[in-house]
């Protein structure tokens, strides 16, 4: 570990966005990076100039041991599923919460004393679903539309400790997960109608990088290209 380096954590950081993210931030920080598969998490680990493994399912816990001391949050780990409200049974409604609400409010609350003592950064990964819902995404867009209330919430809770909070809302992404929604929706896949996952990252570098005398409360961005 490079002790000159600040720290991030970066949850779901072995694919899609997340590995987008963790990559970046490579480049300054110490990256936690938090994932289910030890072996792709290790591979990442050996990727990065500074890194360590947060290996974990957290949806279910336990989660592993956190820094004394952290600089950024990043929330990018999230799950997609679910149908019409007719037919999407309980279970699915709760394994979708658990992993893209609870387990996001649960891992910042072990990490509050850390995050304060850096007069850290959370970044919450949402979606386009999180502002407006569609037919048939009930589930998914209920559960960013939590998890948008608890970043609102959280922001204004630790305003007085010096933890800022943002929430990056990007539409539509080129990841294995939205290939799988594509396919169940029955629909082609163009790679030029989705954004890059490093175009997100981007946006999370712009996020991480503003001075601390500000907060990117919310944040939006969307394919160029779209139907």
């Amino acid at each position: 570990m490079d002790a000159a380096r600040p720290i991030a954590l970066v949850t779901g950081a072995t694919s899609g966005i997340g590995r987008a993210v963790a990559i970046d931030l490579g480049r300054t920080h110490h990256v936690l990076v938090g994932g289910r598969d030890r072996g792709r998490v290790d591979a990442l680990v050996a990727a990065l100039p500074s890194a360590e493994p947060f290996v974990g399912d957290l949806a279910v816990g336990p989660f592993p041991e956190l820094p004394a001391s952290l600089d950024v949050l990043v929330h990018s780990a999230g799950v997609e599923d679910g149908s019409t409200v007719e037919l999407t049974e309980l279970a699915t409604w709760q394994a979708v919460f658990a992993a893209n609400v609870f387990a996001v409010a649960e891992l910042t609350r072990l990490a509050l004393p850390a995050l304060r003592r850096a007069e850290g950064l959370v970044v919450t990964i949402n979606s386009g679903a999180g502002f407006t819902a569609a037919p048939g995404g009930a589930v998914y867009s209920a559960s960013k539309f939590a998890l948008r209330a608890l970043s609102d919430a959280l922001r204004e809770e630790e305003r007085p400790n010096g933890v800022r909070v943002s929430s990056v809302h990007p539409g539509r992404t080129d990841t294995a997960m939205q290939q799988a929604k594509v396919a169940r929706e029955g629909a082609e896949y163009d790679t030029r109608l989705y954004l890059a996952p490093e175009s997100v990252a981007a946006a999370v570098r712009t996020v991480v990088d503003l001075p601390p005398g500000g907060t990117i409360e919310t944040l939006s961005i969307r394919p160029t290209g779209r139907t």
